[in-house]
Order: structure tokens, then sequence, then C-alpha cells
């Protein structure tokens, strides 16, 4: 472990060193916090709108609030993966200017060097999505605050959950990559078509019953969903107290995607969470058999 130890803090540190890598990783989620403000915000209100039933008004403060929890879940659907790809750069860069391979010509285990990657990444990503889960609080309670202490205990969980996801979904992939120019590549195809898989840039229950049907086979659909069933809670409660039929709030649920099914029947939550829980360990061992099967021997 002393090993292991020294290899992530090693690992953290070339991470916080290098400003431009950290400081995109930073910004990220604030620009996406802005764009998603400024562009997401009219469609995620066209969207609950169409659901709201006749005749049936809502306070301005009631409708900020369900497009708030919209763009403060979906941005931290996005970041947790995205980000994960740009902190786990280092593992790429090392192969460039062969750092990995004198860390492999020492007597350090393969297991044991790339947990090390794992958890400097897995750190690293969560400092960074942390912030950005603190600043889209701040953006919320600005808007139309409906989130309670629980309800932000289950978001820090879903974020912690989809971390570990997006660390080892990129730590996979970057496993194949030798270049700075396929690191670049990776992370704009992920930055630009995550969203979309995921139902963070459009409601999935607004694509086609096929693509619907394709896409409640990813794991990130319900990590997406979690944060929206935690972050829209304190809404649809509101709604419950202010009258609202609870057929009407079922309907609007369905449209927010807190409400998925699967072969018809409805996704609990728990089993979201089992979903996304099985998912990161089948992932990580994964990713770990990769590097002891497939990196090349040490040199002797």
């Amino acid at each position: 472990m002393t090993g292991l130890g020294k290899l992530t803090k090693r690992n953290l540190k070339m991470f916080f060193k290098d400003k431009g890598i950290f400081f995109t990783s930073l910004i990220t989620p604030m620009i996406l916090l802005i764009l998603y403000a400024t562009f997401l915000a009219n469609v995620y209100r066209d969207s609950f709108e169409s659901a709201i039933p006749d005749g049936l008004a809502l306070k301005e403060t009631l409708l900020n609030g369900t497009v708030g929890g919209q763009l403060f879940s979906s941005l931290l659907a996005v970041c947790c993966v995205t980000v994960a790809f740009c902190a786990n750069m280092l593992m790429v860069q090392d192969k460039v200017t062969g750092s990995r391979k004198d860390m492999l010509i020492a007597p350090v285990k393969k297991s044991t060097l790339a947990i090390s990657y794992y958890a400097a990444t897995l750190v690293s990503t969560l400092i960074i999505c942390l912030v950005a889960t603190a600043v889209s609080l701040i953006y919320v309670a600005n808007i139309g605050w409906y989130i309670s202490v629980s309800d932000i205990v289950y978001i820090l969980l879903d974020v912690f959950l989809l971390v570990m996801f997006g660390t080892a979904l990129s730590s996979i992939i970057n496993f194949f990559l030798t270049s700075q120019g396929q690191i670049s590549a990776v992370g704009t195809i992920v930055s630009a078509g995550y969203g979309f898989i995921c139902g963070a840039y459009m409601p999935i229950s607004q694509f086609g019953s096929g693509l619907q049907k394709v896409i409640s086979f990813l794991p990130c659909t319900y990590g997406t969903s979690l944060l929206k069933n935690h972050a829209l809670r304190g809404v649809f409660e509101e709604m419950k107290n202010l009258g609202i039929p609870t057929e009407a709030i079922e309907e609007m649920k369905v449209v927010l995607d807190c409400n998925l099914f699967f072969n018809g029947n409805k996704v609990e939550i728990s089993t979201m969470y089992l979903i996304l829980g099985l998912t990161v360990a089948g992932l990580l061992a994964v990713y770990i058999l990769m590097n002891v099967f497939l990196t090349k021997p040490k040199k002797k």
C-alpha cells in the first residue's frame, strides 16, 4: 500500500502542477453552467410546461426551481465523466514522455500502477466536481430553491458514484491512447456526444421509442436520472402540497426522466444505484485486468 500511496500522491502532484490541465478541468463546468443556463433553459422550460395539465398555473419560482434542478443535474451528469477524461490525461502523457516505462522497470506491480492512476484521477475529478456542485447550488438558490439537506447528501453520493464511473470509463479508453492528438480527439468526441446519450442535453422521453430502448441499456442514463430525482424531489413535493394531482406529477416525472422504464417496467431508484455500482465494479475490474495482461513485460 506504501507504493500505491506514493504513486497516487505523485500523480496528484503532476495533475495540479500542470496548470493547463488543472484550470481547463476547473473552468469547464463553469462554462457549461453558463451555456446551459443560456441555451438549454428554454428547452427545459418548454419540455416541462408541455407536461403541465391545461388550466394549471404554477408560480414563477416553482418553474425556475424545476428548470434550475434540470440544469444542475444535467451539468453534473456530464462533468463527472468529461472532467474525468481530462484529469486522466496524465496516464497517456506518461506514455508519451516514457515515465510509465520507467515505472514499469521499477519493482512496482502493474495492478498497483493502474490503481494509482485511477485513484489520483478519482480524487482530482471529485474535487473539481464538488466545486461545480457548490457553484450550481448557489445558482439554484438564486432562482428557486426546493432542495433539502437530505437531497444534497444524495446528490453528493450520486456525484461520487458518477465520478467513479467516469474515471473507470476514461481509464479503459485512455489505456489504448498513445499520443496528445489522440487525447484531444477522444476528449472532443466525449464532450460532444456524452451529454446526448446520457439524457443531459435533451430528456430521453423526447427521443424516439427505438432510441429510448437502446439508451435504457446504458448505465450512464441511470446516473443522470438519479441526479434529476434528487435535484427535483423538492419541486415535486411542493407541487403535491399545492394540490396538483398525483397522476399529473407522475407524468411530469416521466417527461423529465425522473421515471425511467426498462422493457415497460419502471426502474426504481435502488435499482439505479445497483446498476451504477455494478457497472463501476465491472469497469474497474476490466481496467485492472487490461493493465496486468495487456501491458508489455518489464525490461530486464
